[in-house]
């Protein structure tokens, strides 16, 4: 293996056992809190707990399997390598990160009476459920327009929850204050680098592939293709251009899932929260 490659891929493992560390540890954490915190509070940090599991044990998977899909490029020459399963686990650990940032801004917006936000946290899911679709049929089919559809809409849902945000910023507790600055300054550059650089890079490729007169796939001939064929490359040229996101989406993305099973604690308790009238008029969790 070429020594760069090598040395990514020894990276993003040891990242992976670190976020799995990171992961246990603030699950002990958060439980030492939970005698002391409302029955309602610790069922959403139970959930955000299991959320997260989905997401870190997902990107310690492929951290550990990286794969290029629409390539069929793989580092270990292993059917766990292959396009099928790799996909297969990214779909469920992003249908629980997109679920955790749903959960939020829901707990979020009901505690400050703010039923825009409600509207955007219901959006969420369908949202990110129709991206992984996409995904879906740009893998199978070998077109990469699927994966400019699916990060555009990725891309517009954090949008919608930035702006969600930043208009609950003047109802918000002051203690939540930061957290809450936080959280969008970090969505602000997300929509900046997907919008400015992954969109951008999956319709460049999806034109070169109609330029080379490239034949999508058929599902069927896709779904066999991705089960059965891989190609196993340790060149850093063949890996460059996917180095940057994988790096970002398995470090400081699951970061922030880890992050957010602190939040129901300062979010949901009574001390932390002071519920305001109209958050009572809103439909119950």
């Amino acid at each position: 293996m070429a020594n760069t490659t090598l040395l990514w891929w020894t990276l993003l493992c040891a990242v992976s056992v670190f976020n799995v560390l990171a992961w246990t540890g603030a699950v002990l954490w958060v439980r030492r809190q939970a005698p002391g915190l409302p029955q309602h509070t610790r069922r959403a940090i139970q959930l955000q707990m299991l959320l997260s599991a989905g997401y870190v044990l997902g990107c310690a998977y492929r951290s550990a399997f990286p794969v290029y899909d629409v390539a069929r490029q793989v580092l270990v020459d292993s059917w766990w390598s292959s396009v099928l399963v790799g996909r297969s686990v990214a779909t469920v650990a992003e249908l629980c990160f997109a679920a955790q940032w749903a959960l939020l801004m829901h707990h979020l917006a009901r505690a400050n009476g703010h039923r825009p936000g409600l509207r955007v946290a219901q959006m969420v899911m369908p949202m990110i459920v129709t991206a992984e679709i996409c995904s879906w049929h740009a893998v199978l089919t070998t077109s990469n327009l699927g994966h400019v559809i699916e990060e555009t809409l990725w891309g517009l849902c954090a949008a919608a929850l930035v702006a969600s945000l930043v208009l609950m910023w003047p109802r918000c507790q002051r203690g939540l204050r930061p957290v809450l600055a936080t959280v969008a300054a970090i969505g602000v550059c997300y929509v900046a680098y997907m919008f400015q650089v992954d969109v951008p890079m999956y319709w460049t490729r999806w034109l070169a592939e109609s330029a080379q007169g490239h034949a999508p796939l058929s599902l069927a001939e896709g779904l066999f293709d991705a089960s059965r064929r891989w190609v196993v490359t340790h060149d850093w040229a063949h890996w460059q251009s996917e180095v940057v996101w994988m790096t970002a989406y398995f470090s400081v993305a699951v970061w922030l899932s880890i992050g957010l099973i602190h939040v129901p604690a300062r979010l949901l308790h009574p001390r932390a929260v002071a519920q305001p009238q109209a958050a009572r008029r809103l439909e119950p969790a």
